[in-house]
């Protein structure tokens, strides 16, 4: 027997590199700084040189493939160890366990050997036929007939020779179904031409015909659809569908035959066809059905988490309506709206106010009338309402109001028709009487989360429940990421299937999203909440809870190292948090920038080489960095100042733009003045909208109708990519209002992502 090399006996680093299809030695560095307790996002940011520049997405895949083969190498263990305490271990056997580099090929080779319940092929063994199955498998040329061969095995508890070879048979079947060779080959297959149908049970529930296009369904397993796969599974656990999964026979006999083949020379050679059907029928197929399916369920889970965490992440990244002061207002019919107001810094600037324009109460002008005094004496610039219970109606009672200051001369010039939806730019004119205003639809997934939790009541300890909606829809518009970021991700409502899949790895991923998304932003030290510092690379909730206690009781940080002296804030957590911490208005400048503390000489020797302090334009400060940057190339200035490239390139970066919120590049948060319903909209007519949700077969987009139309993805151009939170012009393609559908297609003028501005390091590379 020829033995596999190990992938057991390389070292952990290699597999991981082989793994991830990355430079051996840039993984061993990430794994030894893994290993000593660095978090991913400092390690991406400040240890370029060591890792040699992996980025984000790639340490991910360090560290998840670390993670998955230790705990192989653990599984392996298990399993090593329970082979040899059964004194089955062979050489042979303990070869192709360590290379097994998969937790399926493991567990085949594991199959014989693992207890099981009491089996027939079990029972069989004990009455003594197991060296029947031998000649059976053996399958021994002439000689004695099977009965007469089956009558040497003839007892008590075997009573004739049909018996002995039935229960022969029994051992050989669970042999053919338990051969690691056999089933992966098996599986194999399956995976890419086994048949996955699907049918309606009959007298099934299924009001809304949810499941009615897989009444009747059949498809290749390498053909399903992700998203087909989570419906299928969603219909079968809700007792609507039959589901089965179909091997071709000559798949399974293929397999099967390279390792147990008749010989029709030998008396047994019925036998063992015997036995090969039954193992087909009662013990490989059904097994591998139920492979296929897990192997389906998991790539499907995988896909929908990955779609889920790149709609979190373009949530989190939309832009803020920074500087404004934002009403929001959280719909309902007899409970009333509850309205609130929040000034630039996200603090309520007066008690909420409940109206009742809606039935029972229909006092719509009296609510009108109150909107419209909030909005002139506490200079509303936007208004954000909530997109639950009543949101259609309470849109159209904004949409009068906004009308009316316009119509009262308040300079309503920022927010236009609706069929266009103009945005509501950052820098309109506040010296008017009246600001200018308009409004936007919001999703509210997980307000009402946000305000029964701990957080909201000690941020909010004077309202009830229903007013601290109405403040975290305002602040939702003002700075998304840090609202968001108090609620369980999973509550945001981006995502397509999100209950069906692994909840463990769910979660996993979106803390990391998370994570990612805060440390990439910054976080003010001197305003951030305890659920936003929580998430800063090194801090957690304990000691973010008492950066606010300290915040509390001392002031402000003046700078970043004052936070150590916050009690447990060790030398150690403030390298992983320092860089992603900002001051800003403190008494060092380079506290308000990405750039390390560690990397201050670095950057102090930068600017007097440049001859500029921060204290400059950023014009001025481009200018001067990029005229060093020229006088010597990139490496050597690194080289001079005693540091790395990636960590020079960044400080130069910086300098120019220090803490530049990345979100800052995106087209600010869209307005409006109007608002349409089904009724107005045309086959032909192009809307501007914002999407809302992407998923697998397309993307949602808000067009202001109080129905989400789908972008089929058959009609997103190759290479065009949408993201949530981006605006879009759309065109109306089909309107079913019986069903609530909406068929959209993007628009020729459909308005791209902003590009961001080139770097100082990057222009002069």
């Amino acid at each position: 027997m020829t033995l596999p090399t190990s992938a057991h006996t390389h070292t952990l680093p290699a597999r991981v590199a082989a793994a991830t299809a990355l430079p051996p030695q840039r993984v061993a560095a990430a794994i030894a700084l893994f290993d000593a307790g660095n978090t991913l996002p400092f390690i991406a940011r400040y240890r370029k040189e060591a890792t040699g520049g992996l980025d984000e997405v790639q340490l991910r895949a360090i560290e998840e493939g670390l993670a998955r083969l230790r705990a192989l190498d653990e599984r392996r263990a298990a399993v090593v160890s329970a082979i040899e305490a059964q004194g089955a271990m062979t050489p042979e056997l303990r070869a192709l366990l360590d290379g097994a580099e998969t937790r399926a090929a493991l567990e085949d080779l594991y199959a014989p050997y693992k207890a099981k319940r009491r089996t027939r092929a079990q029972v069989a063994r004990e009455r003594g036929l197991g060296p029947l199955a031998d000649l059976i498998r053996r399958q021994p040329r002439g000689g004695p007939t099977p009965r007469a061969l089956a009558a040497r095995f003839v007892t008590a508890d075997v009573p004739a020779p049909d018996d002995a070879l039935a229960g022969a048979r029994d051992i050989v079947a669970e042999a053919i179904a338990d051969h690691a060779g056999v089933r992966q080959a098996v599986r194999e297959k399956a995976l890419r031409w086994a048949l996955v149908r699907a049918e309606r049970k009959a007298g099934a529930d299924d009001p809304r015909d949810v499941y009615a296009g897989y009444g009747d369904f059949e498809a290749r397993a390498e053909r399903l659809q992700h998203h087909q796969v989570l419906a299928i599974n969603r219909g079968e656990a809700q007792g609507v569908l039959r589901v089965g999964v179909s091997v071709p026979e000559r798949d399974w006999r293929t397999a099967v035959a390279a390792h147990f083949r008749p010989d029709i020379a030998s008396p047994l050679a019925g036998q063992l066809e015997e036995a090969i059907e039954d193992a087909a029928r009662r013990l490989l197929l059904p097994a591998i059905g139920r492979d296929v399916r897990r192997t389906l369920t998991e790539r499907a889970e995988a896909h929908a988490i990955d779609v889920f965490a790149a709609n979190l992440r373009a949530r989190l990244l939309e832009p803020p309506l920074a500087g404004h002061v934002v009403m929001g207002i959280d719909p309902a019919f007899r409970t009333g709206c509850k309205v609130a107001v929040v000034d630039p810094t996200g603090r309520l600037v007066a008690p909420p106010r409940v109206i009742y324009p809606h039935p029972p109460q229909a006092r719509w002008d009296e609510a009108k009338a109150v909107l419209a005094e909030m909005v002139r004496r506490q200079g509303v610039r936007a208004i954000a309402i909530g997109n639950g219970t009543a949101s259609r109606e309470t849109e159209r009672l904004v949409a009068e109001v906004v009308q009316g200051l316009d119509e009262a001369g308040a300079g309503h010039s920022a927010a236009g028709s609706p069929l266009s939806g103009p945005a509501l730019g950052g820098d309109v004119a506040s010296d008017t009487a009246t600001p200018s205003v308009g409004y936007l639809v919001v999703n509210e997934a997980g307000a009402s989360v946000y305000s029964a939790s701990v957080l909201a009541g000690a941020e909010l300890p004077d309202l009830d429940v229903s007013e601290r909606g109405a403040v975290s829809i305002a602040r939702r518009v003002q700075d998304p990421l840090a609202e968001l970021v108090k609620i369980d991700p999973k509550a945001i409502g981006v995502g397509l299937y999100q209950h069906d899949v692994d909840q463990k790895a769910l979660a996993g991923m979106l803390d990391h999203v998370v994570e990612s998304v805060v440390n990439r932003v910054g976080v003010n030290v001197n305003t951030a909440s305890p659920a936003l510092l929580a998430r800063v690379a090194g801090i957690g909730p304990k000691l973010a809870e008492r950066i606010v206690a300290t915040r509390d009781q001392a002031g402000a940080f003046a700078t970043r190292r004052r936070v150590l002296d916050v009690p447990g804030l060790g030398a150690r957590a403030f390298e992983q948090a320092a860089g992603f911490l900002r001051v800003h208005g403190g008494s060092e400048p380079l506290d308000q920038s990405a750039i390390h503390p560690e990397s201050y000489p670095v950057a102090r020797a930068v600017m007097a080489r440049a001859g500029v302090d921060l204290a400059r334009p950023p014009e001025a400060r481009a200018a001067a960095l990029g005229a060093l940057a020229a006088a010597a190339p990139l490496p050597e200035l690194a080289q001079a100042l005693g540091t790395g490239e990636p960590t020079l390139a960044d400080i130069l970066e910086q300098l120019v733009r220090p803490g530049r919120d990345p979100r800052a590049d995106a087209p600010p948060p869209r307005l409006r003045s109007d608002v349409l319903s089904m009724a107005d909209l045309v086959v032909g007519i192009v809307l501007s909208g914002t999407v809302r949700n992407v998923v697998d077969f397309g993307a949602f987009v808000d067009i202001g109708v109080g129905q989400d139309g789908l972008v089929h993805s058959s009609r997103v151009p190759r290479g065009r990519r949408l993201v949530v939170g981006e605006a879009v012009d759309v065109e109306v393609l089909s309107i079913e209002p019986e069903r609530g559908r909406i068929g959209l297609g993007l628009a020729e003028a459909t308005i791209p992502p902003s590009p961001s501005t080139p770097s100082v390091a990057r222009a002069t590379r």
